[in-house]
């Protein structure tokens, strides 16, 4: 279980819990820095499990036990998504529900500006849960979040799910601006949500 003493990982290899592309890519770029070799979910063949939990972090445990059940490797899970304030935190853990079985978060975007029709309140937060699990039932969790706001139109080709209408807090670009270069998907993974999680994942159990 995760609490306590936190486990280092050792393996040399990593499952990631996803079958996102776009998701796979900023992993990769994060942990580009460690000894590790890691695996998306797809590549490996691995069914995605229904993510019936109500809080992000029930989601995240699912897909990470999920995955290490099918593949017997130690295996990362995120879950993540777009709080809006306005919204009493929806879509939240039904981010990728809103964007259809097609995955359309172009739909998914334009309906977060649909239901903030009328509303000058405008903030938002991005929730990031990354679990570690291991075959051996052990679990680290940690969580990042990063405050802004909506913006319509959206603005900006990179990144992937509702990047292009958010703005964080302290910038003047959506993170679908930031991220179509390497340099701005550097800076993005400086404050994004999924960095400070994985920062903290790294300070957990990455520490030679």
């Amino acid at each position: 279980m995760s609490g306590g003493s936190p486990r280092p990982f050792r393996e040399p290899k990593l499952v990631l819990a996803s079958h996102n592309p776009g998701k796979l890519a900023e992993f990769q770029r994060l942990f580009a820095a460690f000894p590790l070799e890691l695996v998306g979910a797809g590549a490996l063949g691995l069914a995605e499990p229904a993510e019936t939990g109500t809080t992000f972090v029930e989601n995240a445990l699912i897909k990470a036990r999920a995955a290490v059940a099918a593949s017997g490797l130690p295996a990362l899970a995120d879950d993540s998504g777009l709080a809006v304030a306005a919204l009493h935190g929806a879509p939240g853990v039904y981010s990728a529900d809103w964007a259809g079985p097609g995955k359309d978060f172009g739909a998914a975007q334009q309906r977060v500006q649909n239901e903030l029709a009328g509303s000058l309140d405008r903030a938002a937060a991005f929730v990031a849960v990354l679990v570690l699990a291991w075959p051996d039932g052990h679990f680290e969790t940690t969580e990042g979040q990063v405050r802004g706001q909506i913006v319509w139109p959206p603005r900006g080709s990179g990144g992937f799910g509702y990047d292009p209408i958010f703005q964080p807090d302290g910038d003047s670009q959506t993170f679908g601006e930031m991220a179509v270069d390497d340099a701005g998907i550097a800076r993005k993974a400086a404050f994004s949500h999924r960095g400070i999680a994985f920062r903290a994942l790294v300070d957990r159990c990455f520490r030679r």
